[in-house]
């Protein structure tokens, strides 16, 4: 009979090969503030409790499941000649590769990763322009099959950990059915800016004394500081016009925080996928819901550093082919925003010169107008489904809707400009208007 056991008095020292697995009874008194680091993953340490027919509540090992064992993916496929049995090659969850088994389909019960399996496997036949599936996979073939496998691993966890660090109601899913690029390597998830050295945040003074901010505005609520009107109407949709800044509430303010004046602090309100695109722009962002027109999508995070650093590192990125370092030259060119290795899903966005979203300056508890919030907002109505796009160097004339200007970085007719992404590389938006170079 399986013993109980808590997942506290599982202590594991030594290497892989040769590890001592100690078990106490929960009766046994442990020294108070005593914790050893594990030295295996929380898979293998459910493998293990199988193994030594231990039944564990922290990692769902119990009586009913423990001589159970976990399907991680399948590596290959046969078919017998005689009976035309179908048999998978088996990696097992917590164990090596090592110890793959050949399992007849009859005893697996993971039809989610068989369905998968199949797939892959098709995709990769009509690459090679065969028909039918053989009885016996080539190696080429089954590696292909487990890099996939092994990269849909690797993509699954980079999305529970994504999900585990935003602090934004819309969740973040990554698909790549492209190729066998995995996550990306030297960058960090975070959800605000971070600060750069010797760089320092005013926070408000104030904040207003609204009962109803939208409705009944005391002393024009924050916007009216600057006489600038309320820049959302009762649907949270943005009002004013891009080269206009959006003053909301802040932490000093009267007003809750369903006021309808906090929008972008509420953060991403949609599901969003990261998706390997197909036409050679590397990661892209597509929206899982529809967005109305005028809505606020996402802001652009980043580490917040000064012009001279942006300069420097600007020179590395160009080499790479690639920057995502944006101007906050809203009254003065003094910082910048560098998302690429600390960002938001934002990083991920790409250009494009026909673009679905436009990008606004948010004030809300910080003052200083050299550092403004970047916020992203819908241009357009947009499809479950589409990618979403802003323009790296679009500058809006305020008194023309329809006009766009490249690449300038002074004011137009007296009002501040605009933020613009700083980009160095050939365009690929594909777009009817594409201009190509980014310059």
């Amino acid at each position: 009979m399986a013993e109980n056991l808590n997942v506290l008095d599982i202590c594991l020292t030594g290497s892989r090969e040769d590890f001592l697995l100690w078990a106490a009874p929960a009766s046994v008194m442990r020294p108070r503030n005593c914790s050893v680091p594990c030295k295996v993953s929380w898979d293998e340490l459910e493998a293990l409790c199988r193994t030594e027919r231990l039944q564990c509540k922290q990692l769902g090992v119990n009586r009913a499941n423990v001589n159970d064992y976990e399907v991680e993916y399948l590596c290959d496929y046969k078919r017998t000649k005689v009976k035309e049995e179908e048999f998978y090659l088996v990696k097992w969850k917590g164990f090596s590769e090592s110890e793959n088994t050949w399992e007849p389909k009859r005893n697996l019960k993971c039809p989610k990763l068989m369905k998968q399996f199949h797939l892959d496997l098709d995709q990769q036949l009509r690459k090679l322009k065969r028909r039918q599936i053989p009885k016996k996979l080539d190696k080429d073939i089954t590696s292909f099959l487990v890099q996939k496998a092994k990269l849909r691993k690797s993509l699954q966890h980079w999305e529970a950990h994504l999900n585990q660090t935003r602090n934004h109601p819309g969740r973040i899913f990554v698909i790549n059915e492209v190729d066998l690029e995995g996550p990306p390597k030297n960058f960090t998830y975070i959800n605000n800016y971070k600060v750069g050295p010797g760089i320092v945040l005013d926070e408000m003074a104030v904040g207003c004394e609204c009962k109803n901010c939208l409705e009944e505005p005391v002393n024009g609520c924050c916007p009216g500081a600057s006489l600038h009107r309320m820049a959302y109407n009762d649907r949270g949709q943005v009002r004013v016009q891009p080269g206009q800044p959006i003053y909301e509430c802040n932490s000093r303010c009267s007003c809750g925080p369903d006021c309808p004046n906090r929008v972008v602090q509420r953060g991403v309100q949609f599901d969003l996928c990261i998706f390997k695109t197909e036409n050679g722009r590397g990661w892209g962002v597509r929206t899982l819901q529809h967005i109305k027109k005028n809505t606020f999508v996402m802001e652009y995070v980043g580490e917040i550093i000064t012009t001279d650093e942006a300069e420097k590192r600007g020179q590395v990125y160009d080499h790479e082919g690639s920057t995502y370092l944006f101007d906050l030259d809203y009254v003065e060119d003094v910082y910048t925003v560098d998302a690429a290795h600390l960002g938001n899903i934002s990083h991920f966005v790409n250009h494009s010169c026909n673009p679905n979203l436009q990008v606004f300056n948010v004030f809300i508890d910080n003052i200083d107008e050299r550092l403004p919030r970047i916020a992203l907002f819908s241009t357009r109505a947009i499809r479950a489904g589409e990618e979403l796009t802003f323009d790296y160097k679009m500058q809006i004339d305020p008194f023309d809707n329809e006009s766009t200007k490249m690449d300038s970085s002074f004011s137009l007719a007296g009002l501040p400009s605009s933020p613009k992404k700083k980009l160095r590389v050939e365009c690929r938006c594909g777009s009817e208007s594409c201009r190509k170079y980014l310059f």
